[in-house]
Formats: structure tokens, sequence, C-alpha cells
């Protein structure tokens, strides 16, 4: 079985070139966090300075998230923006290509030291450039952990996050978990961790009796909404209690929207009930707390819809978060085999 790191994330607003500094310090902080060898701490902090000097220089309403890869062992830095997009991302890549008169090594250096780097970019009404760099020990698996992305955010001014996420891939399935302690801050933080415990000891069990026990276990806690996704090669379930949403997208279409059944779990919650649908080759599926506006699945531009996961998170918690409340977005594809 793998499993994931569930610290939040780490957010960094690129509103003035100290934060470049600053992205740097977390990038470094999380790889040493996650005993990444050698010069790697020190690669994940150049990989997060040119990424975030990218941002200081040409986007608007930039912002750097850090964490440990959401499935494998890893560090993994997003870059979102509001700018104005690029024309041609794959040239941006190369070095010597520049509009501002540098050297131009920023973002091919970023993908020369990244373990994997995937970028794309919208121009007109929904313009904006999503990036991400994962950076891993030499050997570690890396096919599995290609569809997976996630962002966890703590509500603006709270140091404790009440959200937790988690994806797992055992023999059967690839299993993920969006939870959301009641409130926010420390007590709502303690029931979202009793939860996410209590799925990590035993995650490919059949979903209801995951949230069943979870219930027995949150009963001295605030209680919490979960929404729990397993996937499966071309089809997913999806169990839940309260409002976490959960999505089938493809590259065209957001083709299923599902709730939580009314209730909480830990406080009487209702019998679960399983829902199936069709996640074809190549779909997405998404869960999310209701810090994310449920409104963007209303009618989202290809441009997003055609993301892959770990830049569909990132663009999903820059774009479409409501700063008071925690927020949690995880995005995974169906594995094209069992593990």
């Amino acid at each position: 079985m793998t499993d994931t790191f569930t610290a939040p994330t780490v957010q960094v607003r690129v509103d003035h070139h100290s934060a470049v500094h600053l992205a740097a310090e977390a990038a470094r902080g999380v790889a040493r966090e996650r005993e990444l060898p050698g010069a790697l701490p020190d690669q994940a902090a150049v990989i997060a300075s040119e990424l975030a000097t990218n941002l200081d220089k040409y986007a608007s309403d930039g912002t750097l998230y850090v964490q440990p890869l959401p499935l494998g062992h890893g560090v993994e830095i997003l870059a979102a923006d509001r700018g104005p997009g690029m024309y041609d991302p794959e040239r941006c890549l190369a070095d010597g290509y520049t509009t501002s008169g540098t050297l131009g090594v920023g973002l091919g250096a970023v993908k020369r030291m990244a373990t994997h780097f995937s970028m794309r970019s919208a121009d007109g009404t929904h313009a904006g450039t999503w990036a991400c760099a994962r950076l891993t020990a030499p050997g570690e698996p890396r096919a599995e952990w290609q569809g997976v992305g996630a962002v966890c955010l703590p509500a603006e001014g709270e140091e404790s996050c009440g959200d937790a996420r988690a994806i797992v891939d055992t023999d059967s399935a690839r299993t993920a978990v969006v939870l959301d302690g009641l409130g926010h801050g420390r007590p709502a933080a303690e029931a979202a961790q009793a939860a996410l415990r209590t799925f990590h000891a035993d995650p490919d069990r059949p979903l209801p009796e995951v949230l069943t026990r979870m219930n027995r276990a949150l009963r001295h806690t605030r209680g919490a909404a979960v929404g729990v996704l397993r996937l499966y090669p071309e089809r997913a379930d999806y169990c839940g209690v309260g409002n976490i949403r959960a999505l089938a997208l493809t590259h065209d279409r957001v083709r299923h929207r599902l709730t939580g059944q009314p209730g909480i779990v830990g406080w009487g919650m209702p019998t679960p009930r399983v829902h199936d649908f069709p996640l074809p080759q190549g779909g997405t599926a998404v869960l999310h707390s209701d810090g994310i506006d449920a409104r963007w699945s209303l009618d989202p531009p290809p441009s997003v819809l055609r993301l892959p996961p770990p830049l569909l998170s990132a663009a999903l918690a820059h774009g479409h978060r409501r700063v008071r409340d925690d927020a949690t977005v995880l995005a995974a594809r169906s594995p094209l085999r069992l593990p």
C-alpha cells in the first residue's frame, strides 16, 4: 500500500519581491521534513525561487503552494496566477527565451531540476497560468502519482486547518478522502485528524464501513463532513455525509455532480449509501469541501477541464477558494490498471 503525507499546504502569496525568499524557505523546509537526501532540499528552494520570481515579474495575483506530494515521497511546488497567460508555454521553457531582457533561464532550469514539471496557460476571459514542479529522491516510483493532485488550505488568519485530505493506492483500488471538521481552527482540525487516522487504519474497507468507523471515532469531537471516493479503471464509487462534493470531469464538460447525504459524521450519522458513476479513461474525479465555491462547476472553461489533476487542484484552490473557510480540493484519475 502507498499512502500520502497529509500536512496542510503552505501558501506563499507573491505580492512583493520579498516573497521569493519566503517561497524558497518554504520549499526547503518541506523537503527537509520529508527527509529528501543530499542537495534535494536546496534544489527545491531553487525551483520555488524561480517560479516565484516568474510570478513577481510577469503575473498578477500570483501564489505558490508548497506541500508534500499527495501520493508518493517528495515535495510539490505549484504556481498559479491570474496574469495575461502565455501565448506559447513550450517556448517559454526554452533557455534564452525572455520578454524582460534577462538571461531567460528560469523556467528551463525548473524543468531540468524537477523530477516532473508541467505547465498550462490560458488567455482571454479565463487568463492565467498554472505550473507544477515535483521533486523526488532517485528511485522513487513515479507513474502512480502523476494522476493525482490536491491542495488543502486553512481559513485566512487560522494556523490550524479543519480540513484534511488523503489518497491511497492499495491492491484493489485507489481511494481518496476529503474531510471537513465542523467550524474551523483547532477543534475542527482535531475532528478531521481523528477521521483521517481512522481512514488510514484500513482504507481498503467497503466505503460505508469506512464512514461507520469514522462515526464511532468522532463521537467526542465536533464531527465532520466526509466524502470518500474509490476509483477503478473506468468507474468510481462515492460515499459521503455532509457537504463534500464529488464531480466527474471529461475534457469537454462536467458529467456528474454528487453531494453527501445530510448529516454529520460523529453525530447521528445516517446509514451511508454508495453511488457509482462511470469515469472514462482520461476523465478526472474531483472531491472538494465547501471552502471551494461550488459555482465553479456550472460552466467551467475547457482550459480548466483539460488540466491534469495537480494543475486542476491549483486552479480551483486559487480561483474559487472562500478565504473565510478551510478549503480543500483533491483531483485524481483512475489508475489504468490496479497496482
